[in-house]
């Protein structure tokens, strides 16, 4: 046993060296694994965020594209019961205008029958019509 501490003032800085080596090395270890953690975790950090702001832009798109569409949807409801609305004024006006052509034919009928009847009854040409009618009564009188 001698020989072994004969070699004390030799292994004795070898041995620490090794330690101060190994707890360097092992401090290395420590933060390269702290490093590699923090990388991964600010990176994760970094898609978290990254989808979220994905996420809140879809979610505003979608938002938007919603009250687009309500927008769109009023206005086409808005046109389309003002297109009944106008359908049904040219219907009332389509019936007013075949109420107008059924008396006027009927007024020109009548009108004729006068014009006969006075032809026959004076024995002479009936009067001329106004000229606000004549063109009709021409018409009638020719058909």
């Amino acid at each position: 046993m001698e020989w072994l501490t004969s070699l004390a003032p030799i292994l004795s800085p070898l041995f620490g060296m090794t330690g101060v080596l190994g707890g360097g090395w092992l401090v290395y270890r420590q933060n390269t694994k702290k490093n590699k953690a923090d990388a991964e975790i600010a990176e994760g950090q970094t898609f978290v965020s990254s989808m979220k702001t994905v996420t809140e832009g879809f979610t505003s798109l979608l938002e938007q594209q919603r009250s687009v569409n309500e927008s769109t949807m009023a206005r086409v409801t808005t046109l389309e019961e003002r297109q009944v609305d106008l359908e049904r004024k040219v219907e009332r006006l389509e019936e007013e205008q075949r109420q107008w052509r059924r008396w006027k034919a009927a007024a020109l009928e009548y009108i004729r029958d006068l014009r006969d009847l006075v032809a026959k009854t004076l024995g002479r040409p009936a009067p001329a019509p106004p000229e606000e009618i004549e063109a009709d009564v021409d018409a009638q009188d020719r058909d």
